[in-house]
């Protein structure tokens, strides 16, 4: 895959068609897409598990609300760590601790110490497992019709409303994807 077609850093909106309850009004940010699969964390999906119970030393660094969030139906067990550095980590060196993943989002390393990253992190979500596609499986849900392909803000990572994300990021939209926000929860009830 070349650069050009890759969709780290953009966000998988799902279509009020996608049928997978995992999925469901689902924003997903990408963090990896290339010819081998892609993998990416749902942003919309916080838990009532809060990052002191797990990760107490990265508590204090995390924003409202300050819980864990289920990142996809993968690896539950394991937890990533998404942070906005303000700026984007200006020129190219980033906080020891911290990679790039598109503009001022990056993967933080949970190994380090919290101190490390505390004076250059903007925000900071921890996410309990992921969502992940094998080899030409998001292209052909792609093209199914399953998810809409968004730009990414650095405040969706963020977002103080998650529950709001799903039609906030539809919204934004400078096409017809904005009226998808305002698709029904049930529209069995209309």
């Amino acid at each position: 895959m070349t650069e050009v077609s890759s969709l780290t850093g953009r966000l998988l909106v799902a279509t009020p068609a996608l049928a997978d309850p995992n999925f469901d009004r689902a924003v997903v940010l990408l963090l990896d897409h290339d010819e081998e699969g892609s993998l990416g964390v749902v942003l919309n999906r916080p838990t009532p598990v809060g990052v002191g119970d797990i990760l107490e030393g990265w508590a204090e660094l995390t924003g409202e609300p300050g819980v864990v969030f289920q990142g996809g139906p993968v690896s539950l067990d394991s937890a990533l760590g998404v942070a906005v550095i303000p700026g984007g980590a200006s020129g190219d060196v980033a906080p020891l601790g911290w990679r790039r993943v598109h503009g001022a989002i990056g993967l933080v390393d949970l190994e380090a110490p919290p101190e490390l990253l505390a004076s250059a992190l903007g925000s900071l979500r921890i996410f309990a497992g992921y969502a992940g596609w094998g080899p030409g499986q998001l292209e052909d849900e792609l093209v199914e019709g399953a998810w809409y392909v968004v730009e990414s803000e650095p405040g969706d990572v963020y977002s103080p409303f998650p529950e709001r994300l799903w039609r906030e990021v539809l919204r934004r939209q400078r096409s017809e994807l904005a009226m998808v926000a305002t698709y029904p929860d049930d529209p069995s009830l209309n």
